[in-house]
């Protein structure tokens, strides 16, 4: 994001750390303002879960989810500085890669934020196989 040519969002990747794959090392942030949008899971609208036992289904819910929230705050994914991901499965890494990569190819300016993705036993519902939390940052 960019307010009177100062660009607000850094993304940097020293050499040292190597080069990630679609994510960011380190992300600067001077805004005036943090956005923190809750733990995100396959719920539509009517509270219903989406793709039952699909990571796939469910990982396209989960990023449309935060499309919504995004929006709701006047921002969109390139506001995006950091992702917290997971997965109940580590399998699921790569279907978790593809819907995230989907989300982030619309995004202009591109946006990769920093992420963390861990593997968890549970997530608060028994049919959940993801959940994202993030934080924007805007102007």
């Amino acid at each position: 994001m960019t307010t009177a040519d100062t660009t607000i969002v850094s993304r940097i990747n020293p050499p040292e750390l190597g080069t990630p794959p679609g994510y960011s090392q380190v992300v600067e942030v001077r805004a005036s303002r943090l956005v923190f949008i809750a733990g995100q899971t396959a719920l539509d609208a009517a509270g219903e879960i989406v793709g039952r036992g699909d990571i796939a289904a469910q990982a396209a819910q989960v990023f449309h989810n935060l499309e919504i929230a995004l929006r709701a705050a006047g921002c969109t994914a390139a506001d995006l500085v950091k992702l917290t991901v997971f997965l109940r499965d580590m399998t699921h890494l790569a279907a978790y890669r593809e819907a995230r990569n989907r989300f982030f190819a619309t995004v202009t300016p591109p946006a990769a934020p920093a992420v963390t993705l861990v593997e968890v036993s549970r997530l608060y519902g028994p049919d959940f196989l993801i959940e994202i939390e993030a934080i924007a940052a805007g102007a």
